[in-house]
């Protein structure tokens, strides 16, 4: 399909995101405390090659020079994250001003180089301090939560309008508190359930906080999701796959909705009502303006006696021999279309923005410069499926590309690169790759 950024109409929201944890580095400066990653990260045999964030991109010190990168690329939206333990070493409690200060002057800079900022609230990195005493398993997580929005709206809300509560609460509760392969390294029902409820309510109850306290605030929050397609159409595997779906695309937003939480497929989940408490599911609603989708890519699921609670499992792109990125992930750009569909299908849903949408190669320096036509390519033909959607009248009203620059990518390190600009990073020298001078031009106009 061939289109152009003027293929999406004037009010269509174009960005780049980031995360603070896998850019700032600077971990414990001017104050800050540590976080679940901070501690994880120190566990040997935990993160690929044993790498840390530490350093990372040295946003915290670098962040004038990649806000001008941001401007030179033509990129009008910035999405970043604050550091909880950056401003409340503690999680709660004490503030920290240099961490508000930080903040402040990443916020100014980006509006003077008029780019406009989008401040995701949580994006993994909870402090330390309180994952001792239980994290998202404790529902004291509640309080703490709304006392950090609390904080960063009467900080920053005079001039960020653009507001995400959670980053794909799915991940860190699943990955965190269930899988165990990310931080804090929890595993379990025990742990996964009340993680999965408190994230819920920290998710609406984040948002209604913000609406009273910025009531001309733009309030989304965001979801990970995948197409999701059964490996057959044998009714085991159907069902299968339908379980999964409910899992990885309904369990977050659903509730927010209204609409409960998928127990018809996912029968197991009733257990998780033994963390509710009075009122829970009126908590459990907010009306966003916005919902952030991240897609990368689609999974095929099977039937598995063997898997617990799900009786389901993926069969990997590898083994159905498709191309992949460096994740691993299948390159299936008709999964970005497909979402934008089905999370279109919730009629309480104002607006859909991809807030990430990107890919992973094995990147190199040659003579000074890092050509990418793979990302390139993936770029185009998944865009090409969001034009699609927006032709056929659904709601799309923006792109984030994930992500500006090479980064930390938690439990991998920093052996995939995801970014449009290609960091050294034992020099931290960048360089724009030629995929970033693509979106540079399409956001131009020129291609």
């Amino acid at each position: 399909m061939v289109f152009t950024k003027n293929s999406f109409g004037d009010q269509f929201s174009w960005g780049v995101s980031a995360a603070a944890y896998q850019t700032e580095g600077s971990h414990l400066s001017d104050g800050k405390g540590l976080s679940i990653w901070d501690v994880f990260s120190g566990i040997k045999g935990k993160i690929n090659q044993n790498h840390h964030a530490q350093t990372a991109c040295d946003f915290y010190n670098a962040y004038e020079g990649d806000i001008d990168l941001i401007r030179e690329l033509n990129i009008p939206n910035f999405r970043f994250s604050v550091a909880w333990s950056r401003i409340f070493p503690a999680g709660t409690g004490q503030i920290n001003q240099k961490g508000i200060d930080h903040y402040n002057k990443v916020i100014d800079y980006c509006l003077e180089q008029n780019v406009e900022p989008w401040l995701t609230l949580y994006h993994w990195d909870l402090p330390h301090a309180l994952e001792l005493k239980g994290g998202w398993t404790n529902r004291d997580i509640v309080s703490w939560f709304l006392d950090y929005v609390e904080l960063c709206a009467n900080k920053f809300g005079d001039r960020v309008k653009n507001w995400m509560v959670l980053n794909e609460p799915l991940v860190f509760t699943g990955a965190g508190y269930f899988l165990g392969i990310h931080a804090p390294g929890r595993t379990g029902l025990k742990n996964f359930l009340p993680a999965v409820h408190h994230a819920t309510l920290c998710q609406a109850q984040g948002g209604a906080l913000l609406r009273d306290l910025l009531p001309e605030a733009n309030i989304g929050t965001t979801f990970s999701c995948s197409l999701v397609e059964p490996f057959s159409q044998k009714q085991r595997d159907v069902n299968a796959a339908a379980r999964v779906d409910a899992l990885l695309n309904r369990l977050f937003i659903e509730p927010s909705l209204g609409l409960g939480y998928p127990y018809q497929d996912i029968p197991f989940l009733r257990q998780i009502e033994k963390y509710f408490q009075p009122d829970d599911a009126d908590k459990l609603k907010f009306d966003f303006d916005f919902i952030g989708l991240q897609n990368y890519t689609r999974e095929v699921v099977r039937y598995s006696l063997f898997t617990p609670y799900m009786h389901a499992k993926l069969v990997g792109a590898l083994k159905r021999k498709v191309p992949v990125t460096a994740m691993k992930w299948e390159v299936y750009p008709q999964s970005i279309y497909e979402m934008i569909k089905k999370f279109n299908g919730y009629n309480q849903v104002k607006k859909i923005i991809i807030t990430e949408n990107g890919a992973a190669f094995p990147d190199e320096l040659v003579n000074g410069e890092v050509d990418d036509p793979l990302r390139v390519s993936y770029l185009e033909n998944y865009l090409s499926q969001v034009v699609k959607a927006k032709q056929e009248g659904l709601k799309i009203d923006g792109y984030f590309v994930w992500t500006l620059t090479d980064n930390f990518e938690w439990a991998e390190g920093y052996h995939p690169r995801f970014g449009l600009i290609y960091i050294d990073f034992d020099t931290q020298t960048r360089i724009i790759k030629s995929s970033g001078k693509w979106y540079r031009d399409f956001l131009a106009g020129k291609s």
